[in-house]
């Protein structure tokens, strides 16, 4: 499943970067690397863009961004 797919409360794990360049430099030093540990966190009004927690940082995607992002979900972050 792609980022962008993951719901609310959830944590994954990244598996993979689908994308080239300067994007993908920029995601891998906010911390989007395969292994880290990533949980959906806050959803704007209107859907998009979404906050994302990563290392203790909150990490904001917008969706298309998050498309690029492979994930494997983990569990419920609740609690």
């Amino acid at each position: 499943m792609t980022l962008d797919e993951l719901p609310r409360g959830q944590r994954a794990v990244v598996t993979a970067l689908d994308i080239r360049g300067g994007e993908r430099r920029r995601l891998m030093d906010l911390g989007l690397l395969p292994g880290a540990a990533i949980r959906a966190d806050m959803v704007s009004p209107l859907g998009d863009p979404t906050a994302y927690e990563v290392r203790g940082a909150l990490v904001v995607l917008r969706r298309g961004q998050a498309r690029t992002v492979h994930v494997e979900q983990a569990g419920t972050g609740e609690g």
